[in-house]
């Protein structure tokens, strides 16, 4: 059996893996049309390159349905309970650098900690009968930072479109949200609170801890750790 490796299928993602393989000397390619989700690798034997959207990566790996992928480290932590104990994180790659952050209106001059949040939190919901509304996509990393953190009176509401605009648009009064430069925040008159960043995300290596490989994918993954610079 060969080793899978998934990697993004499309964008910066893609290029920059593609890139970060090649300076170690195993070389992936697309192969077809880039409507074809298909790939190869040079450089050595017993490698399969499998196109994914960096979503879909944490849980093929779980599956055991690839043994490797690459992939931000926030959409692991999102995707999978106790990921560590299913997966093992190989190498940070040093791109894909994102900060997934708590930030509220500009105009909340008296709220700047995660503190000052939780007050405002109880606030709210006595003036208004319900529960502050933080718009995200990362429901499973944002309600665990938050309940370690004590910020109470709190209710999630799905984001999937731009997190940013929907305290413009009154369907939520925070946002927690991926940002990188800040200036999509500044755009929507957004602040981050002091202590609000939840995961410092970048493009990572990981390893699926399934044990059902074969003694071939083992040499493999050897050879490539080797070329990698992986060590252990």
């Amino acid at each position: 059996m060969t080793l899978k490796l998934g990697v993004p299928s499309k964008g910066r993602l893609m290029e920059k893996t593609f890139d970060w393989f090649s300076d170690r000397g195993i070389v992936l390619r697309r192969t077809g049309s880039e409507r074809e989700y298909a790939g190869a690798v040079d450089g050595l034997d017993g490698i399969e390159l499998v196109l994914l959207s960096a979503g879909e990566i944490p849980r093929e790996l779980v599956a055991g349905n690839i043994q490797l992928g690459v992939t931000g480290s926030d959409l692991v932590r999102e995707k999978i309970a106790d990921w560590d104990s299913k997966l093992r994180e190989l190498e940070p790659m040093g791109f894909g650098h994102a900060d997934l952050i708590i930030a509220v209106p500009k105009g909340w001059i008296d709220v700047d900690t995660l503190d000052d949040l939780d007050a405002a939190a109880a606030a709210f919901r006595r003036t208004h009968g319900f529960r502050l509304r933080i718009a995200t996509k990362y429901h499973r990393l944002v309600r665990e930072f938050l309940r370690d953190s004590g910020v109470a009176d709190y209710q999630l509401v799905d984001s999937q479109g731009a997190t940013e605009g929907t305290v413009k648009n009154l369907t939520a009064e925070a946002i927690a949200d991926i940002t990188s430069t800040g200036e999509t925040l500044r755009a929507n008159h957004l602040k981050m609170l002091d202590d609000g960043v939840i995961h410092r995300s970048q493009a990572t290596l990981f390893r699926g801890r399934r044990t059902d490989w074969t003694d071939g994918m083992r040499q493999t993954f050897d050879a490539l750790s080797h070329s990698l610079g992986l060590g252990d």
